[in-house]
C-alpha cells in the first residue's frame, strides 16, 4: 500500500519570524496526521533555519526545495543553487517543472528532464509537476500533454527512476483560480499516468505515488485523496495556514 505524501508549496511567502510560526503550529497538529508524510518546500532562503528546527525533536516532517539548477557542477550559474547545496541544507526533496516556472520562466521539457536527473543523482526526490492548460483541456489534448511531459524525463532517466521519485498531476486552470478539478476528472489523469508508467514496468506503477496538484484544501481534500490513484496532495496556498494544511493530511490519513 502506497503511504500518502502532502507536500507544502510555499512559493515566495513568508518572512523568517511568520515561517518559524507556521511550522510551529504544524508541528503542534501532527497528532491529527499519523500516516502520511509530509514535507514543507521552502523559499531557499529560509531552508538553512527549517533544517535547525526540524531537526529539533519532531522528525516526521521532510524538507524540501522548490527548484534546482539544471547544471550538476558548481560554476558560473548566478542566482541558481545547486542539488549538492539543497542536500548539504537536509533537503529530501525539490518540486522540478511546476506550471509557474514553465509558464513564467521559460522552463521546456528538457530543462526540467535535466533538473529531474541531477536531483535523482545527487540523492534527492524530484517531484515532477505535469499538467495542462484551460485550453489544452478543452481542446482534448490532457493525455498528450501530459504523456509529453512525462516522456520527456523518461527518454532522459528511464522508468525506473520512478522508484525514488513522485509525481504531481496540476491542472495548471486550477492553481491559484479557486477551481478544483472534480475528483473524477483528476482520477481519470490519475489513472492514465499510472497506466502510462505501468506499460513499462507495472510493479514501479503499483509503489509510485501520484499527488493533485491543484487547489487542494482541507474540504476537498477527503473526496480528491479517496480515489484509487490520488496519493495525497502538492499544496499552495493552503499550506501557508497550519490549521488547512494539517486539515490535509489529516485526510491523508
Amino acid at each position: 500500500m502506497r503511504q500518502p505524501l502532502v507536500a507544502g508549496n510555499w512559493k515566495m511567502n513568508g518572512s523568517r519570524e511568520s515561517v518559524s510560526a507556521l511550522l510551529a503550529e504544524i508541528k503542534k497538529g501532527l497528532h491529527l496526521a499519523e500516516k502520511a508524510e509530509i514535507v514543507v518546500c521552502a523559499p531557499y532562503l529560509f531552508l538553512g533555519e527549517l533544517q535547525w528546527s526540524l531537526g529539533q525533536g519532531v522528525g516526521r516532517i521532510g524538507l524540501g526545495a522548490q527548484n534546482v539548477c539544471d547544471h550538476a557542477e558548481e560554476g558560473a550559474y548566478t542566482g541558481e543553487v545547486s542539488a549538492s547545496m539543497l542536500k548539504e541544507y537536509g533537503c529530501q526533496y525539490v518540486i522540478v517543472g511546476h506550471s509557474e516556472r514553465r509558464a513564467m520562466y521559460g522552463e521546456t521539457d528538457e530543462m526540467v528532464a535535466s533538473k529531474f536527473k541531477i536531483a535523482l543523482e545527487t540523492g534527492l526526490k524530484p517531484i515532477l509537476c505535469v499538467g495542462e492548460l484551460l485550453e489544452e483541456r478543452e481542446s482534448g489534448e490532457t493525455e498528450n500533454v501530459v504523456a509529453r511531459q512525462l516522456d520527456a524525463v523518461i527518454n532522459v532517466v528511464g522508468v525506473d527512476a520512478w522508484e525514488n521519485s513522485v509525481i504531481a498531476y496540476e491542472p495548471v486552470w486550477a492553481i491559484g483560480t479557486g477551481k478544483t478539478a472534480t475528483p473524477e476528472q483528476a482520477q481519470e489523469v490519475h489513472a492514465f499516468i499510472r497506466g502510462r508508467i505501468a506499460a513499462q514496468n507495472s510493479d514501479i506503477a503499483d509503489k509510485m505515488r501520484i499527488l493533485y496538484g491543484g487547489s487542494m484544501k482541507g474540504s476537498n481534500a477527503p473526496s480528491l485523496i479517496s480515489m484509487d490513484d490520488i496519493d495525497g496532495g502538492l499544496i499552495g496556498g493552503a499550506s501557508l495556514k497550519a490549521s488547512e494544511f494539517i486539515d490535509v493530511c489529516s485526510a491523508a490519513d
